[in-house]
């Protein structure tokens, strides 16, 4: 593999600057890690938060659109949990949006460097094999070592009370 992923504070500056955020494969299923993301995004971000799934209707108590193209904005950021096959066809739908993707997200466990390749000659920042949540948990102070915000930021553990 050559190709490598934005560096730390590029990718800090990608979600600075990013206001809206379309998650492809949003899961109504608690379970699954695209819900648990999606609650962070509108928990604990400032986004407005778009999901993607033709299969559903409702994620968090938010509609749910069944293609890109169906949103009523152009995002900012599309963050994927798809299959590995199905990312080319997810690039070729953020392709034939008007222009305004800035970023292509591949979640954890997601790598083509021929669509990595493919999205930046298109002009997007493109970031694979790293979860938004965690992400911007670690670069807002945080992150805990679970995967969750505590809301303390120190480098000293509690004590037992």
């Amino acid at each position: 593999m050559s190709w490598e992923n934005p560096s730390t504070g590029e990718r800090q500056a990608i979600l600075r600057q990013t206001r809206t955020v379309a998650v492809v494969g949003a899961s109504p299923n608690p379970a699954r890690a695209s819900n648990f993301v999606g609650t962070y995004l509108l928990s604990s971000t400032s986004y407005e938060v778009f999901f993607v799934n033709p299969n559903a209707t409702e994620v968090l108590g938010r509609p749910v659109f069944p293609t890109l193209a169906a949103l009523p904005v152009v995002p900012d950021l599309v963050d994927v949990f798809r299959r590995p096959a199905d990312l080319p066809g997810v690039l070729d739908e953020v392709l034939a949006l008007p222009p305004g993707v800035r970023t292509l997200w591949l979640q954890f466990g997601l790598f083509d460097e021929a669509v990595a390749r493919r999205a930046e000659a298109a002009g997007c920042h493109v970031v694979m094999d790293r979860c938004l949540k965690v992400e911007h948990a670690r670069f807002h102070g945080g992150l805990h070592l679970a995967g969750f915000d505590t809301g303390v930021i120190s480098s000293r553990r509690r004590s037992a009370q």
